[in-house]
């Protein structure tokens, strides 16, 4: 069967613009990521076929086009515009289509058009120097074919390549429909390999709280860290509702035994947004922590600088008595009166301290 695109596509909801002044449907790239070419993968593969090619040449990606098996092109690198429009002119997508392709700030959405169906979500990770990495990612599902877009190389599909390379579970003799939820599946999965190395630093905070040398910048990691988790708390909750939406999707795109595993999927983002949720109270208190660790290390210092004044309050009076310039005061005329006062104010000294320690004030 070959792959034509001729119907055109309707709009069925509307879109946020995120280019001021510019043309609905400009397609201007608004990342970051900057690659030198357009990598594109292919992967063209039935239940006993399978080829792959890599290139840099963006006809490629049209190479096995009249073929009737089933094709991924995986295409590297967005902000080479002009090839991006050139393969979605190709595939027939609409221009809005195009603009949120290459619009990273875009929320995950899905949206359904008569041919195919097009989704955003983000791809999440850390990258080897620990750093969080939050990757937009566009995919076009049509009949026999899956479109993904990336911003830059490296990615969470490994397994999936593997699985369509080795031909192991259904994956090679489903169709585009399975290899969408596969490759959601994979970016999900992913999620929780983030949430774990989110809960090893929440647990890393904690113990710094309660340590008796808290770093100075411990408030600075706090902030980072929650910087971090509404990130990942604003990629994960909208996909929540993108899955949901595919599940109930009444689409000829979509098999119904794919819907089965679609069902199994949301399942998976619910746990991991509650997972997240959890996160986030726990990060919010991390600072009501700290505050309260440092109001009990200080109200320590008070109480002991209190219970020092407090002893020598007595042992101040003492001296001050007899420290006034009257000519007359009994005591000043006593041979042992000096040591006298030494030993009454060393015991009023050891009765306090005796005092306070059965007080467990000490």
């Amino acid at each position: 069967m070959a792959k034509k695109r001729k119907r055109k596509p309707f709009i069925t909801n509307i879109r946020p613009r995120f280019h001021k002044n510019e043309i609905p449907g400009t397609v201007k790239y608004t990342g970051k990521k900057q690659s030198l070419v357009t990598k594109i993968e292919l992967i063209d593969y039935s239940k006993d076929h399978y080829i792959r090619l890599d290139s840099e040449d963006i006809q490629d990606a049209f190479k096995f086009e009249e073929t009737d098996n089933i094709t991924w092109s995986n295409i590297n690198g967005l902000n080479n515009t002009p090839e991006i429009e050139i393969i979605g002119d190709h595939y027939n997508l609409h221009p809005l289509i195009q603009e949120d392709i290459v619009t990273t700030n875009q929320r995950p959405k899905i949206d359904e058009y008569e041919d195919y169906l097009f989704l955003v979500f983000k791809m999440l990770h850390y990258n080897e120097d620990g750093e969080f990495v939050n990757e937009h990612v566009s995919m076009v599902l049509g009949s026999d074919y899956v479109v993904t877009f990336q911003e830059a190389d490296g990615d969470v599909f490994d397994g999936v390549r593997e699985r369509l390379q080795n031909a192991k579970g259904r994956i090679r003799s489903a169709g585009a429909d399975y290899l969408m939820f596969a490759l959601l599946d994979a970016v999900v999965d992913n999620y929780f390999s983030v949430i774990e190395t989110l809960s090893e630093k929440i647990e890393v905070l904690e113990d710094q709280l309660f340590d008796d040398n808290i770093k100075d910048d411990i408030t600075q990691d706090i902030q980072e860290l929650k910087k971090e988790i509404l990130r990942i708390r604003r990629a994960i909750l909208p996909l929540r509702e993108v899955i949901n939406r595919l599940e109930k999707i009444d689409s000829k795109l979509i098999d119904e035994r794919t819907h089965n595993y679609i069902r199994d999927l949301y399942d998976h983002i619910i746990q991991v947004s509650e997972s997240v949720d959890i996160y986030r109270e726990m990060i919010w208190g991390l600072m009501d922590m700290y505050m309260t660790t440092i109001s009990n290390k200080m109200n320590e210092v008070m109480k002991v600088l209190t219970i020092m004044a407090s002893i020598f309050i007595p042992l101040t009076f003492m001296a001050g008595i007899y420290g006034m310039n009257f000519d007359y005061i009994p005591e000043l005329q006593y041979k042992y009166g000096y040591f006298v006062l030494w030993g009454l104010m060393i015991l009023v000294f050891l009765g306090m301290l005796y005092y306070f320690k059965r007080k467990k004030w000490l």
